[in-house]
């Protein structure tokens, strides 16, 4: 199931989000720092949901209170109450 999620307080704008059997397989993000961002993306492919919420949830990015990492473990927190 591919969704989206609009994160917040971070450069990012969108993330598109590709979940099959419990797994992340695929993310594209739209906006952000894009090296570190598709460096995630690979990182995270195959990797089950609850995984990259326990690696993820919580980072910080300078000064803000989240970071984009932090915000895809808060689109698969808002995935798993939806599914």
């Amino acid at each position: 199931m591919t969704f989206e999620y609009t994160p917040k307080g971070v450069c990012s704008r969108k993330m598109i989000i590709d979940v099959e059997n419990g797994k992340v397989e695929g993310l594209q993000v739209i906006g952000g720092c894009n090296g570190n961002l598709q460096g995630i993306a690979h990182l995270v492919q195959g990797m089950p949901v609850d995984e990259v919420i326990e690696r993820l949830d919580g980072i910080k990015c300078g000064s803000k209170s989240s970071s984009c990492p932090a915000q895809l473990a808060e689109a698969l927190k808002e995935y798993k109450a939806n599914n």
